[in-house]
């Protein structure tokens, strides 16, 4: 979503005094048999990428056959089983780059690496993260973030939200943010009184948590909103986003307005421009994670980003939050992120260095530590 309402680059509002993490140390304790355990890594990674590629393609092929339901046994949530750059305003924006060399700051380290062995999650308030992809997106999009999660003993739920991913709904159906958000409602409901869970949100991601957390908020341990929308009562998406789009040109390029009702009545949905995904969404990321969404992304419903939220402090206001900065992100600005942080300070701010708008293809081991030490918070 923040691809299609991004604001331009603007100077930094006035810093909080609040504590920021960056990403984990670069050599992250690798030692000597560290090449054999990088290219077992490469080959378990290259694994995944084919399965879910493939995986994908079959998805899109069935809907360009006329196919109305995905044929998977799914319910809202998709598992997958476990098996300081210094801004400058008149920067270029960054070229893909994802044939480089991984980056020493993500290095490919092991999930036992990556967690701290002298802390049980049992002794955590919980241990399940519920996963919330930004428009456009689906829960395809965090199979790297699962999978760290879950070989590190956590479980893990991605939701598809309605109209996205394997979910078969019409976007261009979807009028309100209730309904766009309902399968993770649904999901939400059924967690029993006793059941808590960390909510995490990308992009349009992070209104949907806001929307949920005023619902549910009993049920919401923290809220951690990565690159992700972070509202005030009575904002919308668009309220964040529209203000400097027209200063943005790769913004502008990048959306499709939809208009299934007819070109005299609203937009209903809005598509992307696939050739310039790579350096709006994924300028840091891997090809193969490219191709990936390429074939999987799926059209933002238009009215859900119209809606401004209703949040109180007894409900939101209850639930402990957190943000994660991307701080290569072309699709919502360094700046944007800061001024959201700004207007509503989270407890903690957390810096992925090197990140695009998708650092779960991007930064995956960097995000994965940050995900883990905000769960061990007390």
């Amino acid at each position: 979503m923040g691809m299609c309402f991004s604001r331009g680059d603007r100077s930094p509002p006035k810093r909080r005094g609040s504590r920021r993490v960056t990403n984990p140390a670069a050599d992250g304790g690798v030692g000597s048999n560290r090449w054999a355990r990088i290219r077992s890594s490469r080959k378990e990674d290259n694994l995944i990428h084919e399965r879910a590629l493939a995986a994908a393609i079959l998805f899109q092929q069935q809907l360009q056959n006329g196919g109305g339901t995905a044929a998977f046994d799914r319910s809202a949530s998709l598992r997958y089983p476990n098996g300081n750059s210094k801004r400058n305003q008149n920067q270029a924006l960054p070229r893909s780059s994802s044939s480089r060399a991984r980056s020493l700051t993500d290095p490919l380290l092991q999930p036992h690496q990556l967690v701290n062995q002298d802390i049980k999650l049992d002794n955590l308030e919980t241990n399940h993260f519920v996963l919330v992809h930004g428009g456009g997106f689906g829960a395809w999009c965090w199979y790297k973030t699962i999978a760290l999660l879950e070989e590190s003993g956590f479980k893990v739920t991605a939701v598809d939200l309605t109209g996205s991913g394997i979910h078969s709904f019409d976007t261009n159906n979807i009028k309100s943010l209730s309904q766009y958000v309902k399968p993770l409602t649904d999901f939400m409901e059924k967690l029993t009184d006793e059941e808590k869970i960390i909510l995490v949100g990308h992009d349009f991601g992070g209104t949907c948590i806001s929307y949920t957390m005023e619902l549910f908020p009993a049920k919401v341990s923290k809220a951690v909103f990565l690159a992700a929308a972070m509202l005030t009562s009575g904002q919308s998406a668009l309220d964040i986003f529209s203000d400097k789009v027209e200063s943005n040109e790769l913004m502008r390029q990048a959306q499709v307005f939809l208009y299934a009702n007819g070109n005299d009545q609203p937009p209903t949905a809005i598509d992307f421009d696939k050739s310039i995904l790579r350096d709006l969404l994924f300028n840091q990321s891997p090809t193969k994670d490219v191709a990936l969404a390429s074939v999987s992304m799926r059209p933002i419903p238009f009215s859900p980003v119209l809606e401004k939220l209703s949040l109180s402090e007894t409900n939101h206001g209850s639930v402990r939050r957190y943000y994660i900065e991307t701080l290569e992100d072309n699709a919502i600005p360094i700046a944007v992120q800061e001024s959201m942080i700004s207007k509503s300070p989270p407890e903690q701010v957390f810096l992925l260095k090197g990140a695009d708008h998708s650092p779960f293809f991007s930064k995956p081991q960097a995000l994965h530590k940050h995900l883990v030490e905000i769960s061990r918070i007390p």
